[in-house]
């Protein structure tokens, strides 16, 4: 399994264009084969702060995320409020389970 873990910072007035094209690259992911979790969150103590979380079969399913149409829509969308560049970490699981039980 493959976890992605990062944020973006974006221009806090442009908070309801980053909320609506993240919500829409979140279902279009969600349906991809391989996508097991794709979530955008606001960090509670920076209204500028996009936190991003991901889980992928394998790097074969992340690398046709890569090339969705979708993720270029994104892209495109996300250059009007994005400002910088993103902090993104990439971790290979060997195995997971839940962390109380």
């Amino acid at each position: 399994m493959i976890v992605i873990a990062g944020s973006l910072t974006i221009d806090p007035a442009q908070r309801d264009a980053a909320v609506a094209a993240a919500t829409e690259m979140m279902a279009a992911t969600l349906l991809e084969p391989g996508c097991r979790a794709y979530q955008f969150s606001f960090a509670m103590d920076d209204p500028a702060k996009v936190c991003i979380f991901e889980q992928w079969d394998d790097q074969t399913a992340l690398d046709a995320h890569f090339a969705a149409p979708h993720m270029a829509a994104f892209g495109a969308k996300a250059a009007t409020f994005i400002v910088g560049r993103g902090n993104f970490t990439k971790y290979e699981i060997a195995g997971s389970g839940p962390l109380f039980g």
